[in-house]
Protein backbone atom coordinates (compact mmCIF):
# COMPACT_ATOMS: atom_id res chain seq x y z
CA UNK A 1 0.00 0.00 0.00
CA UNK A 2 1.69 3.10 -1.50
CA UNK A 3 0.82 6.22 1.64
CA UNK A 4 1.76 9.74 1.65
CA UNK A 5 5.29 9.33 3.64
CA UNK A 6 6.49 6.43 1.63
CA UNK A 7 8.51 9.12 -0.95
CA UNK A 8 9.72 10.62 1.98
CA UNK A 9 11.07 7.82 4.84
CA UNK A 10 14.61 8.46 3.50
CA UNK A 11 14.86 12.03 4.15
CA UNK A 12 12.32 12.66 6.81
CA UNK A 13 14.55 12.38 9.73
CA UNK A 14 16.93 15.25 8.48
CA UNK A 15 15.58 18.17 9.59
CA UNK A 16 16.08 16.80 13.18
CA UNK A 17 19.71 17.17 12.31
CA UNK A 18 18.97 21.07 12.29
CA UNK A 19 19.80 23.39 15.25
CA UNK A 20 16.34 24.21 15.24
CA UNK A 21 14.69 20.54 14.32
CA UNK A 22 16.81 19.12 17.47
CA UNK A 23 15.16 21.99 19.57
CA UNK A 24 11.88 21.42 18.46
CA UNK A 25 12.51 17.66 19.43
CA UNK A 26 13.59 18.01 23.05
CA UNK A 27 11.00 20.26 23.45
CA UNK A 28 7.96 18.11 21.84
CA UNK A 29 9.67 15.28 23.66
CA UNK A 30 10.22 16.86 27.45
CA UNK A 31 6.17 17.74 27.12
CA UNK A 32 5.31 14.42 25.70
CA UNK A 33 7.11 12.24 28.61
CA UNK A 34 5.88 14.19 30.88
CA UNK A 35 2.46 13.39 30.35
CA UNK A 36 3.13 9.21 29.82
CA UNK A 37 3.77 8.36 33.37
CA UNK A 38 3.15 4.62 33.51
CA UNK A 39 5.71 2.56 35.09
CA UNK A 40 8.37 1.05 33.34
CA UNK A 41 7.73 -2.26 31.86
CA UNK A 42 4.33 -1.19 31.10
CA UNK A 43 3.17 -2.70 27.23
CA UNK A 44 2.48 0.64 24.73
CA UNK A 45 1.48 0.89 21.39
CA UNK A 46 3.60 3.31 19.67
CA UNK A 47 0.82 4.80 16.88
CA UNK A 48 2.38 6.54 14.15
CA UNK A 49 5.33 5.16 14.99
CA UNK A 50 7.10 6.49 11.47
CA UNK A 51 10.83 6.17 11.42
CA UNK A 52 11.03 4.61 14.82
CA UNK A 53 11.91 7.99 16.67
CA UNK A 54 9.89 7.86 19.09
CA UNK A 55 9.81 3.74 19.61
CA UNK A 56 13.52 4.05 20.67
CA UNK A 57 12.99 7.01 23.04
CA UNK A 58 10.18 4.43 24.38
CA UNK A 59 12.39 1.34 24.66
CA UNK A 60 15.00 3.93 26.36
CA UNK A 61 12.19 5.21 28.98
CA UNK A 62 12.04 1.05 29.96
CA UNK A 63 8.84 0.72 27.76
CA UNK A 64 7.71 -3.05 25.73
CA UNK A 65 6.66 -1.62 22.83
CA UNK A 66 4.88 -2.37 19.49
CA UNK A 67 4.68 0.58 16.91
CA UNK A 68 2.61 0.72 14.58
CA UNK A 69 2.51 2.97 11.04
CA UNK A 70 0.42 3.10 7.55
CA UNK A 71 3.91 3.36 5.83
CA UNK A 72 6.12 0.15 5.17
CA UNK A 73 8.79 2.73 4.17
CA UNK A 74 8.96 4.33 7.52
CA UNK A 75 8.50 1.01 8.69
CA UNK A 76 11.72 -0.34 6.89
CA UNK A 77 13.54 3.33 8.35
CA UNK A 78 12.77 2.00 12.02
CA UNK A 79 13.15 -1.74 11.77
CA UNK A 80 17.15 -0.56 10.67
CA UNK A 81 17.34 2.15 13.69
CA UNK A 82 16.72 -0.56 15.88
CA UNK A 83 18.78 -2.86 14.62
CA UNK A 84 21.73 -0.83 14.81
CA UNK A 85 20.94 -0.04 18.22
CA UNK A 86 20.13 -3.72 18.78
CA UNK A 87 17.41 -3.63 20.64
CA UNK A 88 13.74 -5.32 20.27
CA UNK A 89 10.23 -3.24 19.03
CA UNK A 90 7.17 -5.42 17.59
CA UNK A 91 6.65 -3.06 13.76
CA UNK A 92 3.39 -3.61 11.68
CA UNK A 93 1.81 -1.59 9.39
CA UNK A 94 -1.65 -0.78 10.27
CA UNK A 95 -4.77 1.61 9.89
CA UNK A 96 -5.17 3.82 12.81
CA UNK A 97 -9.05 3.32 11.98
CA UNK A 98 -8.54 -0.67 11.82
CA UNK A 99 -5.71 -1.89 14.29
CA UNK A 100 -4.86 -5.31 14.09
CA UNK A 101 -5.10 -5.81 18.56
CA UNK A 102 -7.67 -7.06 20.43
CA UNK A 103 -9.41 -5.15 22.67
CA UNK A 104 -7.60 -4.41 26.26
CA UNK A 105 -4.23 -4.91 24.76
CA UNK A 106 -2.21 -2.40 25.59
CA UNK A 107 -1.21 -0.67 28.91
CA UNK A 108 -0.52 2.72 27.20
CA UNK A 109 -0.90 4.10 23.74
CA UNK A 110 1.64 6.88 22.21
CA UNK A 111 1.42 9.32 19.44
CA UNK A 112 3.42 11.57 17.95
CA UNK A 113 2.96 13.63 14.97
CA UNK A 114 -0.02 11.35 13.55
CA UNK A 115 -3.68 13.31 14.41
CA UNK A 116 -2.58 16.01 12.11
CA UNK A 117 -3.00 13.05 8.84
CA UNK A 118 -6.16 12.05 11.10
CA UNK A 119 -9.16 13.35 9.49
CA UNK A 120 -11.70 11.31 11.44
CA UNK A 121 -9.98 12.22 14.84
CA UNK A 122 -13.30 10.57 16.88
CA UNK A 123 -13.14 7.34 14.86
CA UNK A 124 -9.62 7.39 15.55
CA UNK A 125 -9.42 7.93 19.43
CA UNK A 126 -11.89 5.45 19.77
CA UNK A 127 -9.96 3.02 18.02
CA UNK A 128 -7.45 3.62 20.42
CA UNK A 129 -9.46 3.66 24.00
CA UNK A 130 -10.93 0.07 22.47
CA UNK A 131 -7.34 -1.66 22.24
CA UNK A 132 -6.53 0.32 25.58
CA UNK A 133 -6.67 -1.80 29.02
CA UNK A 134 -9.10 -0.23 31.33
CA UNK A 135 -7.20 2.59 33.30
CA UNK A 136 -4.81 2.93 30.44
CA UNK A 137 -3.03 6.12 29.56
CA UNK A 138 -3.71 7.52 26.05
CA UNK A 139 -1.28 10.70 25.04
CA UNK A 140 -1.54 12.57 21.57
CA UNK A 141 1.13 15.47 20.53
CA UNK A 142 0.47 16.88 17.70
CA UNK A 143 0.98 20.15 15.85
CA UNK A 144 -1.39 22.96 17.07
CA UNK A 145 -2.93 24.46 14.26
CA UNK A 146 -3.20 27.47 16.71
CA UNK A 147 -0.04 29.24 16.54
CA UNK A 148 2.67 30.45 14.30
CA UNK A 149 3.67 26.61 13.16
CA UNK A 150 0.17 25.94 12.24
CA UNK A 151 -0.03 29.35 10.61
CA UNK A 152 3.33 28.20 8.72
CA UNK A 153 2.28 24.64 7.55
CA UNK A 154 -1.32 25.57 6.02
CA UNK A 155 0.46 28.54 4.05
CA UNK A 156 0.96 28.51 0.55
CA UNK A 157 4.72 27.81 1.03
CA UNK A 158 3.82 24.44 2.04
CA UNK A 159 1.62 23.82 -0.91
CA UNK A 160 2.51 20.37 -2.14
CA UNK A 161 4.42 19.21 0.42
CA UNK A 162 3.95 16.61 3.12
CA UNK A 163 1.02 19.00 5.06
CA UNK A 164 -0.62 20.24 2.20
CA UNK A 165 -4.43 20.18 3.01
CA UNK A 166 -3.85 18.03 5.93
CA UNK A 167 -6.62 18.54 8.92
CA UNK A 168 -4.89 20.42 11.86
CA UNK A 169 -6.69 20.84 15.10
CA UNK A 170 -6.21 23.28 17.71
CA UNK A 171 -5.63 22.19 21.33
CA UNK A 172 -9.57 23.19 22.23
CA UNK A 173 -11.08 21.34 19.38
CA UNK A 174 -8.76 17.70 20.50
CA UNK A 175 -9.08 18.54 24.54
CA UNK A 176 -13.91 18.54 23.52
CA UNK A 177 -13.04 14.73 22.46
CA UNK A 178 -13.73 12.80 25.55
CA UNK A 179 -13.39 15.41 28.31
CA UNK A 180 -14.30 13.37 31.20
CA UNK A 181 -11.59 11.03 30.32
CA UNK A 182 -8.94 14.08 29.46
CA UNK A 183 -6.36 14.32 32.64
CA UNK A 184 -3.99 17.39 31.38
CA UNK A 185 -3.32 19.05 28.24
CA UNK A 186 0.18 20.99 27.66
CA UNK A 187 1.46 23.32 24.89
CA UNK A 188 5.10 24.04 24.21
CA UNK A 189 7.78 24.72 21.66
CA UNK A 190 6.92 28.68 21.71
CA UNK A 191 9.54 29.87 19.04
CA UNK A 192 8.65 30.87 16.06
CA UNK A 193 9.69 28.43 12.94
CA UNK A 194 11.56 31.68 11.46
CA UNK A 195 13.04 32.23 14.60
CA UNK A 196 17.13 33.12 13.52
CA UNK A 197 19.44 30.13 14.41
CA UNK A 198 21.29 32.21 17.15
CA UNK A 199 18.36 32.79 19.60
CA UNK A 200 17.50 28.89 19.43
CA UNK A 201 17.43 28.50 23.27
CA UNK A 202 15.55 27.62 26.44
CA UNK A 203 15.55 31.09 27.59
CA UNK A 204 14.09 32.49 24.41
CA UNK A 205 11.57 29.91 24.13
CA UNK A 206 10.55 31.07 27.79
CA UNK A 207 10.01 34.79 26.85
CA UNK A 208 7.68 34.11 23.83
CA UNK A 209 5.49 32.28 25.96
CA UNK A 210 5.77 34.93 29.02
CA UNK A 211 4.35 37.05 25.87
CA UNK A 212 1.78 34.84 25.22
CA UNK A 213 2.69 33.12 22.17
CA UNK A 214 0.76 29.86 21.56
CA UNK A 215 2.98 26.46 21.83
CA UNK A 216 3.70 25.20 18.31
CA UNK A 217 2.24 21.49 19.61
CA UNK A 218 0.33 20.25 21.85
CA UNK A 219 -0.20 16.74 24.02
CA UNK A 220 -2.92 15.28 25.78
CA UNK A 221 -3.37 13.31 28.33
CA UNK A 222 -6.31 10.57 28.50
CA UNK A 223 -7.14 7.49 31.05
CA UNK A 224 -9.67 5.30 29.76
CA UNK A 225 -12.11 4.80 32.61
Amino acid sequence: MSTLFDAHANTYDSWYDTPLGAFVDAAETRCAFDLFDLPKGAEVLDLGCGSGNFTLKLLEAGYRVTGVDLSEEMLKIARGKLARKQVEATLVQGDVYRLPFEDDSFDGVFSMAAFEFIADTPRALGELFRVLKPGGLLMVGTIHLDSAWGRLYTSEAYEGSVFDGIPFKTLEEMAAFYPDRLQASRECLFLPPDIEEEKISLEEDARHQADGKRGGFICLKWIKS
